[in-house]
């Protein structure tokens, strides 16, 4: 059994072509910009579904996908379900569907190496470079996470790297240069994924009772996205952004 918050079909910002995106239930991290902070729990939260029917829907969706698109297991972070996604990866892989996993890549277990080399890419999220940025944000070490990432260049792994772009918090020139020169030479990142911060799932928090952390926070501005990315285009061969 898997503990899915929801499904999103169609989507179209989680891997290549058409999607269909299953959000995992349970994360690690303690993101401040988090829009899905109903996730976030461990072993509560979302529904138990089986195996069986995300793959039943993965099939019945697969005249969709096209020659590129397929499955996305996002969350929360689906790495914590990682054992019993295995079978069920496998399994899409024998229907010939394309995996793609979104992770901040911070659970290291044999149960993750084995998911790793199973799906065909990875959404490889780097919250921060620079250590006491990556805490700042998500309370959390980024070690594992540089560890993942030199994993799957090992592997040759195809890896879309995901890095939001917070207003004082991740936008700094020193932290967008670390980034580029940490990752920049990575043969198997196809591209660079710059994502603007927003405030999207600020009114979950509100239903949630709780107070929304980046309150003080503006949504950066064209500007502010335009120059980000032109320091990041020193290093990466392709920069894509909303």
């Amino acid at each position: 059994m898997l503990r899915i918050h929801s499904f999103e079909s169609m989507g179209t910002f989680d891997g290549p072509g058409l999607r269909l995106v299953v959000f995992l239930q349970g994360c690690n991290f303690q993101c401040l910009y988090c829009a899905n902070p109903d996730t976030i729990p461990i072993g509560k939260g979302g529904k138990l579904i089986e195996e069986a029917e995300v793959l039943r829907r993965a099939i019945s969706e697969r005249p969709f996908f096209g020659k590129r698109g397929g499955i996305t297991f996002s969350g929360g972070e689906p790495t914590v379900q990682a054992q019993a996604l295995i079978p069920l990866c496998r399994q899409l892989k024998e229907e010939g569907i394309h995996i793609c996993l979104d992770t901040q890549g911070s659970i290291r277990n044999a149960y993750v190496d084995e998911l790793l080399s199973i799906v065909d890419m990875v959404l490889l999220d780097c919250k921060h470079v620079l250590p006491e940025g990556h805490r700042r944000l998500t309370t959390q070490s980024n070690v594992n996470t540089f560890a993942t990432a030199e994993q799957l260049r090992q592997m040759g792994k195809p890896v879309r790297m995901r890095y939001v772009l917070v207003p004082g918090y991740s936008d700094q020139p020193k932290a967008l240069h670390a980034l580029g020169e940490r990752f920049g030479s990575y043969e198997n990142i196809e591209r660079l994924e710059l994502l603007p911060y927003h405030t999207y799932g600020k009114h979950k928090y509100e239903t949630l009772g709780r107070e929304y952390p980046l309150e003080h926070v503006h949504e950066p501005t064209p500007g502010e996205v335009d120059a980000a990315r032109e320091i990041l285009e020193q290093y990466f061969p392709v920069v894509w952004t909303q």
